[in-house]
């Protein structure tokens, strides 16, 4: 029967567990494996990264910091991307879009306004789908 030996010179690293992460408008959570010590800003990489290989809606874009991170067990408060994800003791958390304020609301109104005459087919599929059909 063989053992497996752990290698003298490489560093233990550390429990290994499986979370759930549940995206806010979607249809189901996210499974993947962690280290116990792996910070909060890298599992909402993980789990945007993943989000997006499975092809879910809606889509979320790849820039963690437009996201938090929250326990639903342990409170309302986000959790801070700077901690270890084995620290907050549980295996189920939310990911949330952050609010967004005013300034980026408005820049995002002049980015679509610019982008409307552009002729791509998003524009008018979405334009497609705000038509009223009266009905008799």
């Amino acid at each position: 029967m063989l053992l497996y030996k752990q290698k003298k010179n490489q560093p233990s690293k550390g429990n290994r567990f499986l979370i759930s992460v549940t995206v806010l408008g979607s249809a189901g959570p996210i499974r993947f494996v962690v280290n116990e010590d792996e910070l909060v800003a890298a599992v909402i990489d993980t789990a945007l990264k993943s989000y997006a290989r499975e092809g879910r809606l809606p889509i979320l874009g790849s820039d963690l910091n437009n996201f938090m991170l929250y326990c639903p067990i342990a409170g309302t408060e986000a959790l801070s991307p700077w901690e270890t994800i084995g620290s907050v003791g549980v295996r189920n958390f939310m990911l949330c879009k952050k609010p967004q304020t005013e300034n980026s609301i408005d820049s995002e109104k002049s980015s679509a306004i610019s982008r409307k005459g552009s002729g791509s087919w998003k524009a008018w599929f979405h334009k497609s789908l705000n038509l009223k059909i009266s009905s008799h």
